[in-house]
């Protein structure tokens, strides 16, 4: 007859707990009074040091020599200068549809490039989108989502939706990382109603009643915050988006020339490009061509051996 054990399963930390501890684990009165020989914590809990360096909060200056060196002459690195969007554009939406704006002056730096370049873009029948930034950027990222869509439509029969778009712009510009300068405002009227998004070059966006961006933001938000009222008539919606543009092109040396605004209703879309010229060169007061004499001729020769020699080889070839 084998002898079993009474007690219930030993746990396996109870083998390190030293004479103190019996087979089950429990304490042996025997015992314990004795000091054990060992710790009582067993070996695979204790810390163990490592040699990967955890990382700690707070800021970290490491490339700062890195960079320095990169832009010393040594290299012939030059450092990367930041780009100024140079546009005024912004959305509102009214009671029965959305309101789009957006000024006409191109930049290239301090320079004037284009007075009246569209910066409202097509994105779909019921959808429009301004764009500011890169001129180029916002052009070619504005027509891949609107052929995108186009194929969606043709394929499913359906009207497009505003978060439809707003989904595919954001995807494309997070994936370049924001080395697309393309800052959009995305408007239009599907199911759900008005819908008014903006999306920033690295891809974030923002689903708001009434949006700005470009560098002349600031001006336009000024008073969209003074004047926006919820459900707003059609009428009410084109002058303040007037307003806001006007402010910007105003205030902004990057924004200029004229005011175009888009409606978009569930029933319609109207673009009226140029809707308002804001800056309207004044007529000329006085001609600056100075009158025949002003110029006082001090010397006059004339040189009449050219006008021979060219009278007889005239001469010559007519004979001929």
């Amino acid at each position: 007859m084998s002898l079993q054990s009474s007690c219930r399963p030993v746990h396996p930390l109870a083998m390190w707990h030293g004479p103190n501890f019996d087979q089950c684990g429990s304490l042996n009165a025997v015992t314990a009074d004795l000091e054990p020989p060992w710790p009582l914590e067993p070996p695979a809990l204790h810390k163990m040091e490592t040699s990967i360096e955890q990382p700690v909060g707070g800021f970290t200056f490491d490339l700062t020599a890195r960079n320095a060196r990169l832009a010393s002459s040594e290299t012939g690195y030059k450092v990367p200068k930041a780009t100024k969007t140079g546009t005024t554009i912004c959305g509102v939406i009214f009671k029965h549809g959305v309101v789009l704006g957006a000024d006409t002056r191109a930049t290239n730096d301090t320079i004037v490039a284009q007075k009246n370049c569209q910066k409202i873009h097509y994105i779909a029948p019921n959808i429009y989108c301004c764009g500011a930034g890169t001129a180029a950027d916002t052009e070619q990222s504005t027509k891949m989502i609107a052929s995108q869509l186009e194929l969606h439509r043709l394929t499913t029969g359906r009207k497009s939706r505003v978060v439809t778009a707003c989904r595919l712009l954001k995807q494309m510009l997070f994936k370049y990382q924001g080395n697309i300068g393309a800052a959009l405002v995305l408007g239009g009227v599907d199911i759900n109603g008005p819908t008014l998004y903006s999306i920033h070059p690295h891809g974030s966006t923002d689903k708001l009643p009434y949006v700005t961006m470009g560098s002349g933001s600031l001006a336009a938000m000024a008073v969209f915050e003074a004047g926006y009222r919820p459900d707003m008539e059609e009428a009410d919606a084109v002058k303040l988006v007037r307003d806001a543009i006007a402010a910007g092109i105003f205030n902004d040396l990057g924004s200029g020339s004229n005011v175009d605004v888009c409606i978009l209703t569930k029933d319609s879309t109207q673009m009226i490009r140029p809707f308002e010229i804001a800056n309207v060169k004044p007529p000329q007061e006085q001609s600056y061509r100075p009158p025949r004499g002003a110029t006082v001729i001090l010397t006059e020769t004339i040189d009449k051996s050219a006008d021979i020699e060219q009278l007889q080889t005239d001469r010559d070839v007519m004979q001929l």
